[in-house]
C-alpha cells in the first residue's frame, strides 16, 4: 500500500495536525510533515494526499451492537451490506448479534460469520455468541467452543430475548468469567411486555398501545447486577434507555460491580411523542421513551455510568416496516447516522468534546468486547484504523443513499450534523469523499 497523508486534521477535535500513514500503520503525528513527491488519489505517485481542512480525525468507531442478519434473513442485511454501511458511518469494527438464522450458538456458525466479514474487507467482524441454544433460555450454548474457535467470540447474548431465567443467567456469567468473557444482556422482563408496542405511559394510553413499563427493563437490570457481584463475573448491558436503569447501574458501579452499560443514538434523541405519528419507523425494542429519560440517558453518558454509544442497527425489509403499527417489526437502521445523531446530541449540547465521543465510540467498545488493534490512540506505531468527519457539514438524511440493504431509518427527511468522509482499515480506505471504496 502506498503512504498517505491526512494533512491539517483536528485529531481527535485538537488543535491541526498531520497524520502520515504507511502500510497498515501510523508512521508519523506533527504539523508540516512532508509531502514531498505526493501525488493525489489514484496517481502514480507513491504517497496520497488528502486535505483535511479542519476535519475531526477519530480512532475508527468500534460498534459493540450490530445486527447483520446474515445467514438466513438476507433480505434485510448481509456481511457485505451491513460492513459497507459500518465503513459509510466510520466504523472499522461491529460486533454481530447471534440471533441469525440458524442462530450464532455454535463454533461453526459464528466462524461463518467471522469469515464473511474477513471476505468483505470494510471492516471488522466479530461474531457475538448466544448465551442459550437457539435463544430459547433454557440450555447454555457452546460458550466454551465459540471462544476457542477462530472466531476468539468473547461477548455473549441472546439479545432479541431476555435470559430471564436466573439460574441460567448465573452459569453463564460463571462460565465466560473462566476466559474472561462478558454476557451482554437485553433487559426485558417478558411476563411485564407481553403484547408491548411502545413505552407505558400517557402516550400509550391516550394511543391505546399495549405499554412496555420501564420497570421491566430496570428489574433484570437490579438483578443481573447482584448476580455479576455474586459471581464476580463481567455483565453488560444492551440498549439502556430509562432514568431508572442509569441508577441502578450508578448504584451496582459504586459498590465496585464489574457492569458496563450501553445507550442507543435514538435513545439520545427521540421520545415517546414520536409514536403519535403511528410511523412504524419509531418502533423499537426497547421502545423510545420519555423526555426525562432522554435528558437523563444523556447526562449519563456524559459523567461515564453509561460506558459507550452502541447502534443496535435492526435492519428490516420493506414489507416489515410499511404496514400497520401493530404488524411491524421492532427496529432501526443506525450505522450510517450514529455519529451524526451523537455530535447533534452530545458535542453540540456541550455535554461532550470530540475526545470523549472517541472514548464512548472507539475506545471504550473495543475494550469491552476485547477487539485487538481497535480503539487505539491516534499514535506513531498503532493500526491506521482511522475516521475522518467533517463536522461542518449539515444535510438531510436520504435513505435511498444508504449502503444498508434496508431503509427503515427515523431519521428521513431530518437534518442531522456531520459526515463521515474517509474511513481507513489498518491503511486501506474503505471510504473516500464520502464514497465507499
Amino acid at each position: 500500500m502506498s503512504k498517505i497523508l491526512i494533512r491539517g486534521a483536528k485529531v481527535l477535535g485538537g488543535e491541526p495536525q498531520d497524520v502520515l500513514i504507511d502500510g497498515e500503520l501510523i508512521a508519523a503525528v506533527g504539523t508540516d510533515l512532508s509531502a514531498e513527491g505526493a501525488g493525489r488519489a489514484g496517481g502514480a505517485q507513491d504517497m496520497t494526499v488528502v486535505e483535511a481542512d479542519g476535519k475531526v480525525l477519530l480512532p475508527g468507531l468500534v460498534d459493540l451492537h450490530t445486527h447483520l442478519r446474515e445467514p438466513g434473513r438476507e433480505d434485510s442485511e448481509t456481511v457485505l451490506t451491513g460492513t459497507r454501511a459500518a465503513a459509510s458511518g466510520g466504523f472499522t469494527a461491529v460486533f454481530a448479534m447471534a440471533n441469525t438464522f440458524p442462530v450464532a450458538d455454535t463454533a461453526g456458525v459464528v466462524e461463518q460469520v467471522w469469515r464473511l466479514g474477513k471476505e468483505s474487507g470494510y471492516c471488522d467482524v466479530r461474531p457475538i455468541g448466544a448465551v442459550t441454544v437457539g435463544l430459547e433460555g433454557k440450555k447454555l450454548a457452546e460458550l466454551g467452543a465459540m471462544h476457542d474457535s477462530a472466531a476468539e467470540v468473547s461477548v455473549f447474548s441472546d439479545d432479541g430475548k431476555c435470559v430471564d431465567d436466573a439460574v441460567i443467567m448465573r452459569r453463564a456469567l460463571e462460565y465466560v468469567k473462566a476466559f474472561g468473557g462478558v454476557v451482554a444482556q437485553h433487559a426485558q422482563e417478558p411476563r411485564l411486555t407481553e403484547g408491548a408496542q411502545m413505552n407505558e405511559g400517557v402516550v400509550s394510553a391516550e394511543l391505546g398501545l399495549g405499554g412496555w413499563p420501564a420497570v421491566a427493563e430496570e428489574s433484570i437490570i437490579a438483578r443481573d447486577v447482584l448476580l455479576a457481584e455474586h459471581v464476580g463475573s463481567r455483565l453488560h448491558i444492551c440498549h439502556l434507555s430509562t432514568a431508572g436503569s442509569v441508577e441502578i447501574v450508578r448504584w451496582a458501579k459504586s459498590r465496585g460491580i464489574d457492569v458496563t452499560a450501553e445507550v442507543c443514538p435514538h435513545h439520545l434523541l427521540l421520545t415517546e411523542e414520536m409514536v403519535r405519528t403511528y410511523n412504524p419507523a419509531y418502533k423499537v425494542n426497547p421502545p423510545l421513551r420519555t423526555e426525562r429519560d432522554v435528558r437523563t440517558l444523556r447526562e449519563a453518558l456524559a459523567d461515564g455510568t453509561i460506558d459507550i454509544v452502541a447502534t443496535d442497527h435492526a435492519p428490516h425489509p420493506h414489507e416489515d416496516k410499511d404496514c400497520e403499527w401493530a404488524a411491524a417489526a421492532m427496529g432501526m437502521v443506525g450505522l450510517e447516522t450514529a455519529l451524526s445523531v451523537v455530535q447533534e446530541t452530545m458535542v453540540e449540547t456541550g455535554l461532550l468534546d470530540w475526545a470523549a465521543v472517541a472514548d464512548r465510540m472507539s475506545f471504550t467498545p473495543a475494550r469491552i468486547g476485547s477487539a485487538t488493534g481497535h480503539g487505539r490512540p491516534v499514535a506513531v506505531g498503532e493500526p491506521a484504523n482511522l475516521t475522518l468527519v467533517d463536522t461542518a457539514y449539515r444535510g438531510r438524511v436520504d435513505p435511498a443513499r444508504f449502503a444498508s440493504r434496508s431503509r427503515n431509518t427515523p431519521y428521513e427527511g431530518r437534518e442531522l450534523p456531520g459526515r463521515v468522509t474517509h474511513t481507513w482499515l489498518r491503511g486501506k480506505a474503505t471510504l473516500m469523499d464520502g464514497k465507499l471504496t
